[in-house]
């Protein structure tokens, strides 16, 4: 008799399921705890250790440390998440004794960022932040947050820093900037301190930013085919500048890259193509008025189109204190933007209607 063998052996590829699992953080909580909702953590930092692919960090209302490094990677289908369960109700504030120039510092992939106040304002002693938001890696969304304060009472320097800096240094690619508000960044006159700073592809959607004492958005480095769409820029140096040099992984230019929808009002300059551009970007149904300097310093050769050019009809204005945004009902960026790129809702949470009704800037009327 002979034995049973086993001829053909065939590898079996066995995908490792993904559980989704949630964690809690909450003013009241303790490290030492699971992360349970009856057990909360304390801290984003334990937190951000305790992650792995597909878990989403539930941080509930109150005043939390900034400064901490999130590192783990999320995967495409299950993405980690750290969001505030109510918009910028989780606020980030420095340590009595700040070590870290960043305030939420994310080396990591497929990782959402949703819904908290980074505040800068209250810098006690050591080292004050830079920047508020500090993203590498890849895929990775910041949405919703509200950022301000950020580098506003120390010297200028050449190192910079920003509200939301996404960066290609560490050889990411593409993530999303979206319905973030970013206001007061930077000391008075400095040209190194930007509002959202792109140096890699991605998007730019919906955001307002307002009172950064260099560009609002701005483009360098590694930017190339970024999308910004609907956002709204004020009281700033340069309120949109595309451009591409410094590079760190290559040769530029900032070609493919996409603005249109924006209002860009009241700053010094409006958008602005600086150092290596390419001849396929375009500049379409903008709404740019009032910058004093020059609305418009594009490329030789370079054109725009459908520029609305009157003041935006804010419901209320001002460069100080806190604006209104939204449209007042006889705005003329009402009705006025593509419907291209301009899906899904406005700054507000608000969803854009049809082609014929798209407006111009952050806030739908």
């Amino acid at each position: 008799m002979t034995g049973c063998t086993v001829k053909d052996n065939h590898p079996v590829a066995v995908t490792p399921q993904i559980v989704p699992t949630e964690l809690y953080v909450a003013p009241d909580g303790l490290d030492s705890n699971p992360g349970t909702p009856t057990a909360p953590l304390r801290s984003l930092a334990r937190a951000a250790q305790l992650v792995t692919p597909g878990t989403t960090v539930n941080v509930l209302p109150g005043t939390y440390q900034g400064g901490f490094r999130t590192s783990v990677n999320g995967l495409a289908n299950a993405r980690i998440v750290f969001r505030s369960t109510e918009r910028w109700q989780a606020r980030l504030v420095p340590p009595p004794a700040s070590r870290h120039e960043v305030a939420w510092d994310n080396r990591a992939s497929y990782v959402d960022i949703l819904g908290f106040e980074v505040d800068g304002s209250a810098h006690v002693a050591g080292q004050a932040w830079t920047t508020g938001i500090y993203s590498t890696g890849s895929y990775n969304r910041i949405a919703a947050n509200h950022v301000h304060h950020i580098a506003t009472g120390q010297p200028c320097t050449s190192k910079g820093g920003a509200g939301i800096a996404v960066d290609s240094y560490y050889k990411g690619m593409f993530s999303e900037v979206a319905s973030n508000s970013v206001h007061d960044i930077g000391p008075p006159g400095c040209r190194y301190v930007q509002g959202i700073a792109m140096s890699t592809s991605g998007t730019v959607r919906n955001n307002i930013v307002y009172r950064v004492t260099e560009a609002g958005i701005h483009l360098w480095h590694d930017a190339n085919r970024v999308v910004v769409v609907n956002n709204t820029v004020t009281a700033s140096n340069t309120g949109i500048l595309v451009g591409g040099g410094d590079f760190y992984h290559s040769k530029g230019p900032n070609d493919h890259t996409h603005v249109f929808n924006n209002i860009v009002f009241d700053n010094r300059y409006g958008i602005s193509e600086q150092g290596a551009t390419g001849k396929h970007n375009s500049y379409r149904n903008n709404l740019v008025f009032g910058n004093r300097g020059a609305d418009w310093r594009l490329a030789e050769g370079m054109r725009q189109s459908g520029t609305v050019a009157a003041a935006p009809g804010f419901i209320g204005y001002s460069r100080s204190g806190t604006p209104d945004f939204r449209l007042a009902a006889d705005s003329p960026a009402i009705g006025k933007g593509l419907e291209h790129g301009a899906d899904g809702p406005d700054f507000y949470g608000k969803l854009r209607g049809p082609a014929d009704s798209v407006d111009i800037g952050a806030c739908q009327h």
